[in-house]
């Protein structure tokens, strides 16, 4: 998959490119479809299937106050993306300029003029242009006259409620990453390079690999999970801490993600792995006694090798 920021040269590149049109915080299940959607009607026009969309958030330049926090990094989205079938990322820059253009302008000047799309993938909700006065419907407006072809998808629903990263975010905040899974159509997760912790949980038996919270993106709740570890091209279970240690901690604001890799040995400080939220097990507390910590630290490894007994050693 190529990537851009600039539209530049792009339709003399690709001549006969069809787009999907989004945010797409999380790549959720309707993300999925809208994308696969687009490289199908690429495939068969033997076209090229590009999404287009901007870096940063538009709220986070509008209202910054609103932005909401980021269910994937650009570099997680990225690669999904190309996994998904996109030959070409258009990451455009933000600004309040760009924010100024109407519906019309849109679509000529950027959509016509600059890439000459011959198809067009939106959601039912897609809104664009000036106050996010465009929608499908002025889309459907224009397709006559710039000579596009134009897909709707409809709303994806997880038994009755719609996909939507509003609605991920929201299960998130309530610890059910189970519900969470079920949406985004597969395991919620944290990336993050390890970093030397106060090596605490090596006193307690129990050795942890340490990553700081991305700034700008939505962990789970507060709380322990069972989860599961890709690192070095393989999986293991473990047990992860998402809070702020109240026991040895007190009133410490700052989230960390502390995670007990079942059955490994070894050095992986620096070195980025990959956190998958599987199940809440039980909420953050403090403990009045280290003993009562690492017993239910046990509790806690038993119902993680319970979980997913194939990737357990024991």
């Amino acid at each position: 998959m190529r990537v851009y920021d600039s539209l530049t040269g792009l339709k003399d590149r690709y001549p006969n490119i069809t787009v999907a049109l989004g945010t797409f915080d999380g790549l959720h299940l309707g993300h999925q479809r809208l994308i696969g959607e687009a490289a199908a009607m690429a495939r068969q026009s033997q076209g090229t299937a590009a999404v287009l969309t901007f870096n940063p958030h538009p709220l986070a330049v509008l209202k910054p106050e609103l932005a909401p926090s980021m269910l994937l990094d650009q570099e997680a989205k990225s690669r999904m993306m190309a996994e998904l079938g996109v030959d070409v990322l258009i990451l455009l820059p933000f600004t309040r300029e760009f924010a100024q253009l109407s519906p019309a302008e849109f679509i000529k000047d950027i959509l016509i003029n600059q890439i000459n799309v011959k198809g067009i993938v939106v959601g039912y909700n897609y809104s664009f242009g000036h106050r996010g006065r465009g929608n499908p419907e002025t889309l459907w407006q224009y397709a006559e006259e710039c000579g596009y072809t134009l897909s709707v998808i409809p709303p994806v629903k997880v038994g009755n409620q719609v996909v939507s990263s509003t609605l991920i975010r929201h299960k998130l905040a309530e610890g059910d990453v189970a519900a969470a899974r079920k949406l985004l159509g597969y395991y919620p997760f944290t990336e993050g390079t390890v970093v030397l912790g106060d090596r605490r949980g090596n006193t307690l038996g129990f050795p942890t690999a340490n990553i700081h919270c991305p700034a700008g993106m939505m962990v789970p709740a507060k709380g322990v999970y069972s989860v599961h570890v890709d690192m070095g091209g393989e999986t293991y279970l473990g047990v992860a801490n998402v809070g702020t240690k109240p026991t040895f901690n007190g009133c410490s604001r700052r989230i960390n993600i502390e995670v007990h890799i079942l059955d490994f040995c070894g050095d992986i400080y620096g070195k980025k792995i990959r956190v998958k939220y599987v199940r809440r097990l039980r909420d953050e507390r403090k403990f009045s006694s280290i003993s009562d910590l690492v017993n239910q630290i046990q509790a806690d490894v038993q119902s993680a090798r319970f979980d997913h007994p194939e990737l357990s050693n024991n």
